[in-house]
């Protein structure tokens, strides 16, 4: 008999949502603690719904653990980017090639790249461009697909976090999700997945440049 995921509670949801929204809009950086206590007075709850919340984050690779330290903040370093970023090069520039090829709806992603440049904040900007990227690869015909590539959504976040807070490209990023959008409402599928391709290389490679020597040096090697 197959058994039915148990649904998390409303209490356990409204903390998980509010603290994965305090990390990846840089309210939480890396390496922050996260006290339970604090946390519970923050919310209203009691810490049984703040320790599951962090439960759930640890899964997703947002927070750590420690026997140590306690629970904190992912810390984001060159090998961590690179890691979310390589999947993301192997599965997005794919995932939207389908979305175009199945000439997919990408009314979602034309309004969400709308609330990006109307953005009043960092934070909401950040969570709008999330959402484009969403937009793109979600409709590709393959639930599996866009479900692996949610799985990475949140840590891509916490890594573009980091990067923004050190060298802002907001305006070099907009740009290139509009020609990326462009291409893609033209239907030049394979167009549109190099480009969209070329623009999550380009941001790893300024951000993290170790992390693309590392990745060279490996290639030199196999």
């Amino acid at each position: 008999m197959t058994s039915v995921p148990t649904p998390i509670p409303s209490r356990t949801q409204v903390v998980l949502e509010g603290i994965k929204h305090r990390i990846l809009t840089g309210r939480l950086t890396p390496g922050q603690a996260l006290v339970e206590t604090e946390l519970a007075a923050q919310f209203g709850v009691s810490k049984t719904p703040v320790r599951e919340a962090l439960k759930t984050l640890t899964g997703t690779g947002l927070v750590v653990m420690n026997q140590y330290k306690g629970v904190t903040v992912r810390e984001v370093d060159a090998d961590m980017a690179r890691e979310v970023y390589d999947v993301r090069l192997l599965l997005e520039p794919e995932a939207l090639r389908r979305s175009v090829c199945r000439g997919a709806s990408l009314d979602a992603a034309r309004d969400a790249l709308k609330r990006a440049d109307e953005a009043a904040d960092t934070a909401e900007r950040s969570l709008a461009n999330r959402e484009f990227h969403r937009a793109l690869y979600l409709p590709c015909g393959n639930p599996l697909l866009g479900r692996m590539l949610d799985e990475v959504r949140d840590q891509a976040a916490l890594v573009s976090a980091v990067a923004w807070s050190a060298d802002p490209s907001w305006e070099r990023e907009a740009t290139e999700h509009q020609e990326i959008l462009r291409l893609a409402l033209e239907g030049d599928a394979d167009g549109a997945a190099r480009a969209l391709h070329a623009h999550i290389a380009s941001f790893v490679q300024r951000a993290f440049p170790t992390a693309e020597s590392k990745a060279q040096g490996e290639d030199g090697q196999a």
